[in-house]
């Protein structure tokens, strides 16, 4: 299984989670590799991809730095590093999500992707990677791609992007309700209000997606960690690592039952009393695992 992975994800100089764990995560491999899991260099994108998704003026603001509160619009400081940074971690998106198009499984350690706007960046996400990925599958021979939310928030940059695109569903089950935006029958928002209730609402949306939805040919699995009852940001009580592992299972497992491959990335996690740099990397590393214990999907040739 190919990881997409470059040193210019973590190449910022704001520090912070977002701009950090992935190379906290590489490194982690390093010392304890996962068997099956090969990290890969991806291509950075272009400005013509970025624009497909989003204003030109607002991606010649990150280029650039000018005007500075445009280019900081995702909450953290702009420097030089920042431009390096969201052009690879975006391209590890859309890397993944070809690779898996015709692997059946692939996945990216980026982070920072469900809050961004089309003009803006929002809620430390700087461009929409998961909506960049569906455009690049769509480009590419699928016809329908499902986003599968699980981040602790909701993701309505991304439900903002895709409102009139027929080809692209979303089903986001967030515990936080920041970044909320009316829910549809295509582009669904759910609620957990209760850690008891977390696994068995997946279960059932998954369930009524499959059975009210088109035949998908991708899904892009938003892998949040930040619904970790020990996250200081977006955490629910009763959420624990071993309900996590549990929906990672789930996730790959209802996927592979409808024959359809999944690109990953690894999303929200942030570090606070309860949670520490080690701890974060750990419940990220239940995605690598759950995933590469799974068989990826066999596409028709």
């Amino acid at each position: 299984m190919n990881v997409y992975y470059s040193s210019d994800f973590a190449g910022s100089g704001h520090d912070f989670e977002t701009t950090r764990k992935a190379r906290w995560v590489a490194q982690s491999l390093g010392l304890a590799p996962l068997d099956g899991v090969q990290l890969v260099p991806p291509p950075a994108l272009t400005m013509e991809q970025l624009a497909q998704v989003h204003d030109a003026d607002y991606v010649r603001a990150v280029q650039t730095g000018v005007p500075l509160q445009l280019a900081q619009s995702q909450g953290f400081g702009w420097d030089a590093g920042l431009w390096p940074m969201v052009l690879a971690s975006n391209g590890g998106a859309v890397a993944a999500a070809l690779d898996a198009l015709h692997s059946g499984l692939s996945g990216s350690l980026a982070s920072g992707l469900h809050h961004a706007r089309r003009g803006a960046g929002y809620g430390y996400c700087t461009f929409n990677g998961l909506v960049l990925a569906a455009h690049a599958a769509l480009a590419n021979g699928a016809r329908s791609v499902l986003i599968l939310d699980l981040d602790a928030h909701c993701g309505g940059g991304t439900a903002s992007l895709i409102a009139d695109d027929a080809r692209i569903w979303q089903l986001d089950l967030s515990v936080d309700d920041f970044d909320a935006y009316p829910s549809s029958d295509r582009v669904r928002l759910q609620m957990v209000e209760r850690g008891a209730d977390y696994l068995h609402q997946i279960e059932r949306g998954l369930q009524q997606l499959w059975r009210r939805a088109p035949s998908f040919d991708l899904c892009l699995y938003n892998a949040g960690m930040d619904p970790f009852e020990g996250c200081p940001d977006g955490g629910l009580s009763g959420i624990t690592r071993e309900l996590l592992a549990a929906r990672e299972s789930l996730v790959f497992n209802a996927c592979r039952s409808q024959n359809l491959p999944v690109a990953f990335f690894l999303a929200g996690g942030y570090i606070g009393d309860r949670l520490d740099q080690h701890g974060l990397v750990e419940l990220h590393r239940l995605t690598l695992s759950a995933a590469v214990q799974s068989e990826p999907a066999k596409r028709a040739s």
